[in-house]
């Protein structure tokens, strides 16, 4: 086996999760109803790289381009939208099925809520999601971001009107911050991961990704057989794979969790198994900026425990392999420009089909050339200078590692 990459199987105890009601279709018809009332909604490209899925040995190899998502060039606004919208229509006392665009922005619902501000901690693109969305509905947003955020991702949030800044703090120390500057001001934490009555927002962030799973769904002429799905506290990951649960049914593909070496929470708590939710400290030192976190969501974890059936833990090499794989079409593929955390799942589908030290993982996966894999591509390249270092230059290579 390739010892830079590893392996576990999610051994799970149960097959039902007390969220699973929360990631339905109904649920995600509802989301993406709201989502469609944003000016410039329309489905992201689902790309069909077949000349990559022959080259694989595979039947077919999909990729969700998320940097088509509004004009934020990542996905993370589904959730942020869909958790401030429903933040204002509890205050508001509108109905969740009432909810459009329009409606909250009417000069009345800024009236009746006055200086309400949204914070959050992120590595970039979560960030980039709350500012846009309370900008555009009238609001302040404070954004805090880890030690190490380059200043392109910090730009792109200050441009949208939020208060940002970078810490001296790795991710989970700048979550607390955020949570503890937020209580201190009155103000509204918004984040997607979970403590203590800190719950519903983190629930309907993951819930506004469901719009991008269900445009995935509906798109495919047939069911994916595995989808790989990157995670950092896992709430895309989580979501993703409660809908697909629901959708498929009996049906469900086989779904594996990609992280990064230095912040896999989730492998570390796969691998332990003993119910209990296990983080990783220290640096958090990886190219996939987005990914890097040490403290899983519950609620995402148990949706992956019941529904999720392998974590795989990786270098940064396959991560940068992916971007220039996807850049790099053959044949007559549409090129997929991809960051770091976007195109880890595809490096990983490309290093699995391509080593034969991985032999064994292909098994335990039972990919081959019937297999019909699905990956998203999270974001675009939210640092163009490490794209094209990475594309351009080749950096980050396994040698390298």
């Amino acid at each position: 086996m390739n010892q830079d990459i590893k392996h576990v199987r999610i051994h799970s105890t149960n097959n039902h999760s007390k969220w699973d009601k929360d990631f339905t279709l109904e649920s995600a018809q509802l989301t993406r109803k709201f989502h469609s009332t944003i000016p410039g909604y329309s489905p992201t490209p689902l790309v069909n790289l077949k000349a990559l899925a022959q080259h694989l040995g595979l039947a077919s190899f999909h990729v969700k381009d998320e940097s088509k998502r509004f004009t934020l060039n990542a996905f993370k606004c589904l959730g942020g939208s869909w958790c401030i919208a429903n933040y204002i229509a509890d205050r508001l006392g509108i109905p969740e099925s009432e909810l459009t665009f329009e409606r909250l922005t009417r000069p009345d619902v800024r009236e009746s809520l006055g200086d309400l501000r949204f914070v959050t901690a992120t590595d970039g693109n979560h960030g980039r999601g709350i500012a846009w969305t309370a900008n555009i509905l009238g609001f302040k947003s404070v954004i805090f971001m880890p030690k190490g955020t380059v200043p392109e991702r910090l730009a792109n949030i200050r441009a949208l009107g939020a208060e940002a800044s970078i810490t001296d703090m790795n991710f989970d120390d700048t979550v607390i911050h955020a949570k503890s500057y937020a209580e201190a001001h009155n103000w509204v934490p918004v984040q997607d991961t979970f403590f203590e009555g800190h719950e519903r927002i983190p629930l309907q962030i993951m819930q506004g990704y469901m719009t991008m799973a269900l445009e995935a769904a509906e798109a495919l002429t047939e069911p994916p057989t595995h989808v790989f799905l990157q995670s950092g506290v896992g709430s895309m990951a989580g979501a993703v794979t409660g809908f697909l649960a629901d959708y498929y049914g009996e049906r469900k593909p086989i779904i594996t969790i990609i992280e990064p070496h230095n912040a896999a929470c989730m492998f570390k708590t796969a691998e332990a198994h003993d119910g209990k939710i296990h983080a990783v400290t220290g640096s958090l030192s990886t190219i996939m900026a987005g990914l890097a976190c040490g403290v899983p969501c519950s609620i995402a974890w148990e949706l992956l425990e019941s529904h999720a059936e392998h974590c795989i833990s990786m270098p940064d090499y396959v991560a940068a392999d992916g971007m220039r794989v996807l850049g790099n079409p053959l044949g007559n593929d549409e090129r997929v420009v991809s960051g770091e955390s976007g195109a880890s799942t595809s490096g990983f589908v490309y290093e699995l089909m391509t080593s034969p030290s991985l032999g064994r993982v292909r098994e335990e996966l039972g990919i081959n050339a019937e297999s019909r894999v699905l990956c998203f591509s999270t974001e675009g390249a939210t640092d163009r200078e490490n794209y094209r270092k990475v594309v351009w230059e080749g950096k980050y290579h396994k040698e390298e590692e």
